[in-house]
């Protein structure tokens, strides 16, 4: 090994790091069970351990803020002066992190009145002069000045980017510098936004570097402006001073009180189970995996890593040898020693198997007896229509729990399900299960029906905290601190060589699946109660467990697919695709790898030179995603074109390719999952394959509902909900203007743009409707007037007219949106139309951005939940009226705002009737809800 890879210190810049961690994770924040944000300490704690896995650096320390940088402030009060508040979350991670820091014994440090920059600068220069080379981890381009050959930035990439290490070459090419000092010279020519450096008056980035290679420093522009012209020389020459000043304020200390006495830096091993603890206080349960993975010896033989235990304790321990960690050989061991939490092996439980006809004839009768029983089903697959049942467990009292084991012969299975069909068959029995419509279908496959009363700990538990995870095993550790028994210790890991749940002894079995009866039990006994003191027990009772057992019926009934229609339409699709390549090298003048991105950038920004600055990705090259490019469509015709080429290219690979593959093989229909736990404003999800991205904006996307049909004798029927979100904010806001539009059965936009421009409503011209429309729709989504003069081609000033008109117009609207910040405010949470909650932690933020966010969702949470929850109470009402009238009809999938169903011929009438009776009256509302009925004999055709 190189004798300088022994002498590789990274300097972490904490407080960049965690910003860096905590923004990745703003749109999906991570939230604990006791609603502590956690993203900011994921996100740099993830950081961290991803860099020492894959650096293995030899010794590391993090540096932080501390207190004002009273060194700077003292030259310049304004100094970082308009740095708005850290984000709570922030807050409450510090103290964290310095637990995690110290149990990983990793020092950290930080010297009141120096900023975080000046220690790493001292740190380096000291360590440089020692044969160190030191690696400034951060994001921050102040770092530059610092670079030499022994002194380089190591920028992490974002959400599993690449990283880039910037060495003085990197510097001197990205500033057009001859020497990274002179970064110092740049940032006090062109000032400083976030850190509040003055600059120079009038410029910027690009007269900085200008200015740069022909004076190489400020104080050589300063004393040569004489060469300068015009007004740039006056503002020059008026803001000298200020250019000095800024010079001090931007050069990074290299002599703050910090001393580098190496042995302090080592990278040692942690302190597991401290770290173990606060990962669990917390609920880290990933990254203890990955902090172990981190820290194994790169190739070191497994028989050399022991465990050290006694009865009372097992814990990781080190050996002898210089420089290597004693750590377990697989992850599972480690965790084991190392947790705090029970498991099946201390915890009082009473588990048994019941495997003989007599024996569970009783049980049923006991299980009678009870007002709730859990039960779950044990399968040989995770795809209901081809899992076969092999056994059942059953709880109704915490720690005792009954395993009926069931035999591979499926006559036999059908004997003993008939012994326990009264339980599930009983209306006033209380059936548990974690994911029930998991089991519901299992069962149905079976020819059970589980009727009456039903709860779903994992819906339960979705309605508590919409935003967080719901996994059973996660909800055990987090609310029982107990961890279950994992899947993979009986079957092994996914994959080809994963085995079969029945190939595992009967004492296993038993364990592992009255475990998981057991556990639901406990989580029904916690949620149960906390649903009633929420008030969310109708939603729960009412809407969600019924639409469970819709869905789960829609589920199994499946779509049919034309293949033929798809495989044409892979042809059609392959042809457009060939025509527009053909199309973009006649006009590029070279042929090339459209899937490139490098070469598609050398195309469209070194030969045709069509934005003169065009940014270029970490590594290198161009970037070409469909926003950059979205916003040079009007600059070449060539744009439009390779924009159409990628979503053909998307079209027939997520779909018209892929779709066939999905077809099950018994009954030839399509079969998606629809998930009531995933998205978080209460819509549904779909998955495998996933149906509600399908796109319709476009004529080739529609094309591809043409390939969902009906069956012979039948027809698809589709119903779509008419500007339900709307109609919906116009109702619960009250607005009086906007409902009788809607009470008049006027076109929305049409009658906003006549309000908005004061004109006639049929004097409404296109243009004018469409911008009316942008605003309708933006107003939901807290759209400012940066975006909507994007959207609309106004000027800025125009689309604030616009804005401001638009509130004029209707005026109860803007109260209403206002009222739910302020209520927000003042309880944390906005609710739907029927009392369905979207907590929002960063209501109060002091951090400007983070507040927006959670303001925006305040207003558009309860809409686009109340379209939800009239949608899902529409499906339920039509599924029992089809019921209940013994029709044919079947209702198949659910695309956001619209319902497909699959109808006899001679149905149809009646059918149509009744699903746009029950979606128009979903829920009582004085604004009437419209919906739109079409039938045809695919999709394509019937909507």
């Amino acid at each position: 090994m190189d004798a300088t890879q022994d002498k590789r210190l990274f300097l972490i810049d904490a407080y960049a790091m965690i910003f860096r961690g905590y923004y990745a994770l703003i749109r999906s924040p991570r939230i604990t069970s006791t609603g502590i944000d956690t993203s900011a300490i994921f996100g740099f704690t993830n950081s961290l351990i991803e860099l020492i896995r894959r650096e293995r650096p030899t010794h590391l320390a993090v540096i932080f803020d501390v207190g004002q940088a009273s060194i700077r402030t003292n030259d310049f009060a304004e100094y970082k002066a308009n740095r708005s508040e850290t984000p709570e979350a922030i807050k409450v991670a510090i103290p964290y992190l310095h637990r995690i820091l110290d149990a990983m014994h990793i020092p950290h440090m930080g010297v009141e009145g120096y900023e975080a920059d000046d220690l790493i600068g001292t740190l380096a220069c000291k360590a440089e002069k020692e044969g160190y080379t030191t690696f400034m981890v951060t994001p921050d381009k102040d770092f530059a000045q610092l670079v030499t050959d022994k002194i380089k930035i190591y920028k992490p990439g974002l959400k599993g980017g690449e990283i880039e290490i910037l060495g003085v070459e990197e510097v001197k090419a990205k500033y057009g510098i001859e020497d990274p000092k002179q970064v110092i010279d740049f940032l006090a020519m062109m000032g400083d936004a976030v850190d509040n450096i003055p600059g120079l008056e009038g410029v910027g980035e690009k007269t900085a570097m200008k200015f740069l290679q022909e004076f190489g420093s400020i104080e050589n522009l300063l004393a040569n402006t004489d060469k300068l012209k015009g007004k740039i020389k006056e503002k020059i020459e008026a803001s000298a001073e200020r250019g000095i000043l800024s010079k001090k304020l931007a050069t990074i200390i290299c002599d703050a009180p910090v001393e580098f006495h190496q042995e302090q830096y080592d990278l040692e091993t942690p302190d597991f189970e401290k770290v173990k603890e606060i990962f669990d206080e917390i609920e880290f349960r990933r990254l203890y995996e990955n902090l172990y993975r981190a820290f194994a010896p790169a190739g070191e033989p497994k028989e050399e890593k022991s465990i050290e235990s006694n009865a009372d304790n097992q814990k990781p321990t080190t050996n002898n040898k210089s420089g290597q960690l004693d750590l377990f050989a697989n992850f599972e061991e480690l965790d084991q020693a190392t947790s705090t939490k029970d498991t099946i092996i201390e915890n009082d439980h009473l588990y048994q198997f019941v495997d003989n006809p007599k024996a569970q004839k009783i049980l049923v009768q006991n299980l009678l007896k009870q007002k709730a029983v859990c039960f779950d089903t044990e399968t040989t697959s995770l795809n209901e229509l081809e899992a076969e049942l092999v056994g059942m467990s059953f709880s109704y009292k915490k720690g005792l729990a009954y395993y009926v084991p069931l035999s591979e012969d499926q006559g036999e299975v059908l004997k003993t399900l008939e012994i326990f069909r009264p339980f599930f068959e009983k209306e006033d029995l209380i059936k548990i299960a974690h994911n029930l419509k998991y089991d519901y279908k299992v069962l149905k496959q079976y020819d059970i029906t589980v009727k009456g009363a039903m709860f779903d700990t994992m819906i339960a538990h979705y309605l508590l905290n919409p935003d967080g995870r719901h996994g059973m095993d996660y909800l055990s550790e987090v609310y029982l601190n107990y961890k279950p028994v994992s899947i993979e210790t009986i079957i092994g890991k996914k994959g080809k060589n994963q085995g079969n749940f029945r190939d595992a002894d009967l004492r296993t079995q038993t364990d592992y699946a009255a475990e998981d009866a057991d556990v639901t039990f406990q989580l029904y006994e916690l949620f149960a109660p906390q649903l009633k003191k929420e008030n969310l027990e109708d939603l729960f009772y009412n809407i969600e467990m019924p639409l469970m057992e819709v869905l789960a019926k829609m589920e199994l009934e499946g779509i049919s697919l034309d293949e033929k229609w798809l495989a044409q339409e892979s042809i059609d699709l392959e042809n457009d695709l060939r025509q527009l390549e053909t199309k973009i090298f006649e006009i590029s003048g070279e042929e090339f790898n459209m899937n490139s991105p490098r070469q598609l950038g050398d195309v469209l920004f070194d030969k045709m030179q069509l934005d003169p600055k065009a940014k270029k990705t970490k590594t290198g090259q161009y970037a070409t995603s469909e926003d950059v490019l979205q916003k040079l469509a009007s600059k070449h015709e060539i744009i439009q074109h390779i924009l159409e080429y990628r979503t053909y290219q998307k079209l027939k690979s997520t779909y018209v390719d892929a779709l066939p593959s999905q077809i099950d093989k018994d009954d030839k229909r399509v079969h998606t999952n629809f998930s009531q736990t995933t998205a978080a404003t209460g819509r549904l999800a779909s998955v495998n394959p996933n149906l509600q991205n399908i796109p319709i904006r476009t004529l080739r996307g529609q094309q591809i509902r043409g390939a969902f049909v009906s069956a012979e004798g039948k027809k698809i029927i589709s119903a779509d909900y008419s500007q339900i979100e709307l109609r919906l904010i116009a109702e619960i806001s009250g607005e009086d203007n906007m409902i009788k539009a809607f009470q008049d059965g006027e076109d929305i936009h049409a009658s906003t743009a006549a309000k908005l421009f004061n004109i006639p409503l049929e004097e409404v011209s296109k243009t004018q409707r469409g911008q009316a429309k942008t605003v309708n729709f933006g107003i939901l989504y807290g759209q400012g007037a940066f975006a909507l003069a994007e959207q609309t081609g106004l000027s800025r000033s125009e689309a604030k007219q616009m804005i401001e008109a638009y509130y004029e117009t209707y005026p109860k609207l803007k109260e209403y949106m206002a009222e739910q910040v302020k209520r927000a405010r003042e309880i944390g949470y906005v609710e739907t139309i029927l009392g369905r909650k979207r907590h929002l932690k960063d209501i109060n933020s002091g951090n400007f951005v983070v507040r927006a966010h959670a303001e925006r969702n305040a207003v558009n949470a309860p809409i686009q939940g109340s379209a939800a929850d009239v949608v899902k109470m529409a499906m339920i009402k039509i599924q029992k009226e089809l019921e209940k009238e013994k029709l044919q009809t079947k209702m198949l999938l659910q695309v956001h705002d619209e319902l497909i169903f699959e109808s006899p011929v001679d149905e149809v009438e009646v059918a149509k009737n009744i699903i746009k009776t029950e979606m128009e009256n979903a829920i009582e509302t004085q604004v009437p809800l419209l919906v739109e009925v079409g039938v045809g004999n695919n999709w394509l055709e019937a909507h």
